[in-house]
């Protein structure tokens, strides 16, 4: 692929050589694994309709245009969940046990989010393609250009840093 083309038939390229890359995108910026499909949608149908305004239609500078378009609507989401009124409890729900079994496993799913924010991109993309992805060990390797066994090995660090992590009670640092 040349490096300046036209923008969609560029664009087109990068979400067909990487269909997932924006979902990996939201998940990294925190955005619940359910909701990352829709964050991923969002964005590229943003970026598709303002194709225009992109003034360098390069691989390098577009990858950072998505992203950015990516980390704007993680945030807007972020931003809509936040002015969300607070409806009534369901007295089914509203069982002091059921409420604090949720913040617990809130608080763990928070704790694990920020250990996996603060790996590196190097081990953390690998982790994400293999969790996340179910991509083998040869296809993180094709798929990010490198060696298989540097990609078992970014993998296996990336787990002994999780690991680390929930021994040290999901702590990032």
């Amino acid at each position: 692929m040349s490096d300046t083309q036209d923008p969609r038939s560029l664009l087109e390229a990068m979400v067909s050589e990487d269909p997932q890359r924006l979902r990996r995108r939201s998940i990294s910026l925190g955005v619940d694994l359910d909701d990352a499909d829709d964050v991923a949608q969002t964005a590229l149908l943003r970026a598709w309709r303002s194709l225009e305004r992109l003034e360098m239609p390069e691989q390098g500078a577009m990858c950072s245009w998505l992203d950015t378009i990516a980390r704007n609507v993680a945030i807007d989401l972020a931003r809509r969940r936040a002015r969300r009124p607070v409806g009534e409890l369901d007295p089914q729900q509203a069982s002091g046990t059921r409420v604090a079994e949720q913040v617990e496993v809130r608080v763990i799913l928070d704790g694990a989010l920020a250990a996996v924010r603060s790996l590196p991109e190097a081990l953390r993309e690998p982790l994400l393609l293999t969790v996340v992805d179910g991509l083998t060990t040869a296809q993180v390797a094709e798929r990010l250009g490198i060696e298989p066994a540097t990609a078992r090995q970014r993998i296996s660090r990336a787990r002994k840093a999780m690991s680390a992590c929930r021994r040290s009670g999901m702590d990032a640092d």
